[in-house]
């Protein structure tokens, strides 16, 4: 019974051994995981002193990284916007308002009408001269009774723009053998460069060519039939208009001195 007791014993130690040499592994790999987890890249053993530059603020002289954009936005709908004529349509992103809505519709009226310069362009190459400046008659008390009581600075230019347009008409046309419908090439410049020498202050005045006593748009008449050899204008029509508009406004400042030869 003594020997079974001890055999018994024996077996209890052994077992109680084993037990706590599995404790003492298991204890050893749950250390050894949790120091790999904790060493990640970068960082810096223990024993090392901490890294100043991650520690302190940034510079505000120093560059920065540019910050991201924000993403564009899809392409907005497109709208069609009436021209700035009234006749045509101009096609934009319904995004557009302000300053880019009046550039774009006046980038698509030049692109529709190349000869909007035309103006300044006649202005340059055939130097006329400017149509008064009336100005003054805006000072002063005009009041609601007066003749210009009622206009503004807007309207003085209004008229200043129309009426130099209506000369810059008639000198486009009296360089023209083309507009002036000459079947000889020929022009009225080139008999009267800048409208020289064609008098317009001393009309009406007898015209030993007609027999008569002439206006000015009879000599016109009787220049386009005869040395421009086109045909008859209309005596009321624009061309003969703008013709008589632009030969006038040539001799500006000159003395009115009817029947002078």
């Amino acid at each position: 019974m003594n020997e079974t007791l001890i055999r018994c014993r024996a077996q209890r130690a052994l077992l109680g051994a084993s037990c706590l040499l599995l404790v003492a592994f298991l204890l050893g790999c749950g250390q050894e995981s949790g120091s790999r987890k904790a060493a990640t890249p970068g960082d810096k053993p223990a024993d090392q002193p901490p890294d100043e530059a991650a520690d302190k603020p940034a510079d505000k002289g120093e560059a920065q990284p540019a910050a991201a954009k924000s993403p564009a936005k899809p392409d907005a709908k497109a709208v069609e916007v009436g021209s700035c004529d009234g006749q045509n349509s101009v096609t934009v992103s319904e995004d557009l308002a302000g300053q880019e809505l009046a550039e774009a519709l006046m980038d698509q009226w030049l692109r529709d009408h190349p000869e909007a310069n035309w103006v300044a362009e006649e202005k340059e190459a055939h130097a006329f001269q400017p149509p008064a400046d009336n100005s003054d008659l805006l000072k002063g008390g005009q009041g609601e009774s007066h003749a210009y009581g009622n206009y503004t600075e807007r309207d003085l230019l209004t008229w200043t723009r129309e009426t130099e347009k209506f000369v810059a008409e008639g000198s486009r046309i009296f360089h023209s053998a083309d507009d002036l419908g000459s079947t000889v090439a020929v022009s009225c410049d080139m008999c009267h460069p800048h409208a020289a020498n064609t008098h317009p202050e001393t009309y009406p005045k007898f015209q030993t060519q007609l027999g008569r006593v002439a206006l000015l748009r009879d000599m016109i008449e009787w220049c386009i039939e005869n040395p421009v050899r086109g045909e008859r204008l209309d005596p009321d029509g624009p061309t003969m208009r703008a013709l008589e508009a632009y030969i006038q406004a040539q001799r500006k400042g000159v003395e009115m001195n009817y029947g002078k030869h």
